[in-house]
């Protein structure tokens, strides 16, 4: 049976249009936005254009449109092969391409109007909180659905970083977004104070690390070594890599909490669990170029390649630099 018939490609193709489509758009308003940081005049003196609305617009179009729908487009794609099998469900995958649609055209609509619930990265307001749980569930539904009919008794490395992003980021969005609605697009958080601040930045920052960590980490447990035609380097350093880094990201939200009212223990522990972060996120990284050992002479001529190993190298500088801010002592004057 071929390819075009054994999987179910269509929902594949429909993400990857829109990850395109959305990049040039969230980067677009990313743009103009920098501009108005040296021109305040491209505001128009219009407030739907004003930067503290389109900012907001920028980051989830950025991470959620288009990071989301490349995860989307991805996922669907590397688990259909690694399980030998076509996608469980296939109108509920199909719902959560619409439905991710939707939840991305509310915010178009709702954050420039000024609808928002002023939390970072969950800006948007509760009945698109709760569309974005549904299309987020149906999703877990199709990816596990698809894992537990698979043809193959092994279940590929790239698949539990896909899966582990995928249980985490609906935790962290169904538990950050509880809400008390006092109208239909008005709440209030269901937390106050520190506690408030403490669970959006468990959230903030493993929107990072799993939403824009795992998930992609993912993307590359497959795509590099299929375009190197080479074995992961170690098979046994992606589990630990997997295991390590769920492990320890989860841990890591208080150190945006530097200097805050929130416990010093609570400070320090984000801080030491962020330095402790180093060691796995480094490991997938060498994990990574150490799987084009006998293939570096396909650089010269695949720019794929290229740009899968510029991505894993600027993840292993990216992944220094952020332990190293995380203490707390250097947080005011680290320069790197």
């Amino acid at each position: 049976m071929s390819e075009q018939m054994t999987y179910n490609d269509k929902v594949v193709r429909q993400f990857s249009i829109m990850t395109i489509v959305w990049g040039i758009v969230g980067m677009l308003v990313g743009v103009l936005i920098a501009s108005q940081l040296a021109w305040p005049a491209m505001n128009f003196d219009t407030a739907w254009l004003s930067f503290g609305r389109l900012r907001p617009l920028h980051t989830n179009a950025v991470i959620f449109a288009f990071g989301g729908s490349a995860l989307f487009a991805c996922s669907y794609y590397v688990v259909q092969r690694t399980c030998h099998t076509a996608l469980f469900a296939p109108k509920l995958a199909s719902f959560t391409f619409w439905g991710w649609q939707a939840v991305i055209l509310s915010a178009v609509i709702t954050l420039p109007l000024g609808f928002t619930s002023s939390k970072e990265y969950a800006e948007l307001e509760w009945p698109i909180d709760i569309l974005i749980a549904i299309v987020w569930i149906s999703y877990a539904i199709v990816f596990f659905g698809t894992i537990a009919q698979r043809k193959i008794k092994s279940i590929y490395v790239a698949n539990w970083f896909f899966g582990a992003f995928i249980i985490t980021i609906a935790m962290l969005h169904i538990v950050n977004s509880a809400a008390l609605p006092v109208s239909f697009l008005k709440s209030y958080s269901a937390y106050a104070g520190v506690q408030d601040a403490m669970i959006q930045w468990w959230y903030g920052h493993n929107a990072v690390g799993f939403f824009l960590t795992a998930g992609f980490l993912g993307m590359m447990y497959y795509f590099l070594p299929k375009q190197a035609e080479r074995p992961v380097y170690s098979y046994r350093l992606s589990v630990v890599h997997f295991w390590a880094l769920c492990f320890t990201y989860i841990w890591a939200g208080p150190h945006h909490l530097h200097y805050t009212a929130l416990p010093d223990w609570t400070q320090s522990l984000g801080m030491v669990l962020s330095l402790i972060l180093l060691a796995p996120s480094w490991g997938g990284m060498i994990n990574g170029m150490m799987t084009l050992s006998g293939a570096w002479d396909k650089l010269r001529t695949d720019p794929i390649l290229k740009f899968l190993v510029v991505s894993v190298s600027f993840y292993g500088m990216s992944t220094f630099e952020g332990p190293m801010m995380a203490i707390k002592s250097d947080r005011s004057h680290v320069v790197l």
